[in-house]
């Protein structure tokens, strides 16, 4: 659409395969995000158990089966808690589990709490108003962020249809008014303005993903 050229389009075609890495990363984080929101309610009721006077590694227990009330069996949340149970099966301990979990997810959010749980224990001080005061936290954190994506949501459509309009207007001209464009195809000062343009249109939709994309 920008060279009509069999040669150039053969140059640029191997950069096609990049697209499939960089939808790679934008599943990968919209499946953070997930694991972490679902995170967020299992730690609310790991705290509200632990302050019914359930000893931590019952309380992940009995949290697992609360889960299991919530969300489907094969959600990341409930995977995830399976296996830290399991762990704790095999005298692993609850905060070397949290551990292995916020590795492994690579969530600041998780990294936050496991870091406490592991301080809390350690520290043996008032392990439930710490727990308590650190889901405080990361629970409210984690509702800023859905509040951000819900109020940037009509703005991410707009944004996919900004990214393919353009490539729309050129492919309208060039078969309503078959011609017009051959200048474009055909001079070395054309060729340069239609590179200049395709520059300038994918960094416009790199801007534009990175400002719809807020971090807290």
């Amino acid at each position: 659409m920008f060279y009509k050229s069999i040669i150039i389009f053969s140059c640029l075609f191997p950069f096609c395969f990049l697209y499939p890495i960089l939808k790679r990363k934008e599943l990968i984080a919209a499946k953070k995000r997930r694991l972490v929101v679902e995170f967020k309610e299992a730690i609310m009721i790991l705290s509200s158990l632990l302050n019914a006077g359930y000893s931590l590694e019952n309380s992940v227990k009995e949290a697992l089966v609360e889960l299991r009330l919530l969300y489907a069996k094969d959600n990341l949340i409930i995977k995830e808690f399976e296996y830290i149970n399991q762990l704790i099966y095999m005298n692993i301990s609850v905060e070397r589990a949290f551990d292995d979990l916020a590795y492994r997810s690579h969530s600041e959010d998780i990294r936050s709490f496991a870091k406490v749980l592991r301080i809390a224990k350690r520290s043996g001080g008032e392990l439930e108003s710490i727990i308590a005061h650190t889901v405080g936290v990361i629970g409210d954190k984690v509702r800023i962020k859905e509040e951000i994506i819900t109020m940037t949501t009509s703005k991410r459509f707009e944004q996919n249809v900004m990214n393919i309009f353009p490539l729309f207007i050129v492919l309208y001209i060039d078969i309503s008014s078959p011609g017009f464009f051959n200048i474009m195809y055909t001079t070395f000062i054309g060729r340069a303005c239609m590179s200049i343009g395709l520059i300038v249109y994918l960094f416009a939709i790199y801007i534009s993903k990175r400002l719809l994309n807020i971090e807290v």
